[in-house]
């Protein structure tokens, strides 16, 4: 499928800070694709510069064929746009919200009132119609501002954080209903900190300190990972590291919640080389296995790579969490 979104060298300074720092990627009609990095990555910059919202430093950017660093306003009615926190007036309602963007970007009278209802519809949010936005709970409000940015029927999507703050149950139906509008033939790009949710998308980009620092299927990434990965449970911290500083089976173990996670190079060694020392320092009753790795295991690995190459501090794990986002 041909690309609707080409980036080459995009860059945006503020000072001496680079924000974005020569982002380049494409995007394939149809697509999910998903930025994923902890605040300050530059996610949400990089959107701005590709919705032009902001006007980049360097590098260009094409979407559908349109040059958004030379005409973004060619391209505000094909595309769709959901800043991070929403866009809504608080003191109208659900409809009234759809009825605004909708006179806003030109749907035609005829139009508005059906096209409103079929969204209200499809997001489950007809029932709430008349209630103002600032009445609506969180994930609501996220799926009415999914709402407002699809009024006009853009081709390409763009999505800033658009679950950040919101409960598990909002998160999963919030992108059952991004799955929907793909089957319509949507293109998406989502910003995310949760790596849990870049599992949902077609490719994702990794972004650290500005830069893309690797870009693939979830799955290709997950092998970028070398060796294996084991759990450990039931030994605290402290102890684990220990043992585990000894062993030359191990390569490297990061804290996870109340967990290790201990990558090794094949587990037909490691596995009976960390028990053994683990029951040597009365650590008997600890829970091992070898478990598949997450994104953020891959993520933390290739920081961690980067770093050596550049001789410098390896970033601190502990403080992005999956599975809560940002610190």
């Amino acid at each position: 499928m041909s690309a609707v979104l080409e980036v080459r060298g995009l860059t945006k300074r503020f000072g001496n800070t680079a924000a974005v720092d020569d982002l380049s990627l494409t995007v394939a009609g149809g697509e999910i694709f998903g930025l994923v990095g902890p605040d300050g990555a530059g996610k949400t910059t990089a959107l701005r510069l590709l919705t032009g919202v902001m006007a980049a430093t360097a590098g260009s950017a094409t979407v559908l064929g349109v040059d958004v660093t030379r005409e973004p306003e060619a391209l505000r009615h094909r595309i769709g746009y959901v800043p991070q926190g929403g866009s809504l007036y608080a003191d109208l309602t659900a409809l009234e919200n759809l009825r605004f963007y909708a006179d806003l970007f030109g749907v035609p009278c005829a139009e508005r009132n059906r096209r409103a209802q079929d969204l209200l519809a499809l997001s489950r949010l007809a029932p709430f119609a008349s209630r103002l936005a600032r009445n609506l709970s969180g994930g609501m409000r996220q799926k009415l501002a999914l709402c407002a940015a699809l009024i006009h029927r853009p081709e390409v999507l763009f999505l800033d954080e658009p679950t950040l703050g919101v409960d598990p149950v909002s998160r999963r139906d919030f992108w059952l209903l991004i799955h929907q509008l793909l089957q319509q033939g949507l293109t998406l790009m989502v910003s995310t900190p949760y790596l849990d949710e870049a599992e949902r998308c077609h490719r994702v980009g990794l972004m650290h300190r500005g830069r893309l620092v690797a870009c693939d299927a979830p799955s290709a990434l997950r092998r970028l990972l070398p060796g294996a990965l084991l759990e450990l449970r039931g030994v605290s911290a402290d102890a684990a590291r220990g043992i585990l500083a000894r062993l030359p089976e191990v390569r490297g173990f990061e804290v996870f919640g109340e967990t290790l996670h201990v990558s090794v190079g094949e587990t037909g060694t490691a596995l009976p080389a960390i028990r053994a020392a683990l029951e040597r320092a009365g650590q008997s009753g600890a829970a091992l296995r070898q478990i598949p790795p997450s994104l953020e295991d891959v993520f933390i690995a290739v920081l961690r790579q980067r770093s050596r190459h550049a001789g410098a501090a390896a970033p601190p794990p502990d403080t992005w969490d999956a599975r809560r986002g940002p610190a």
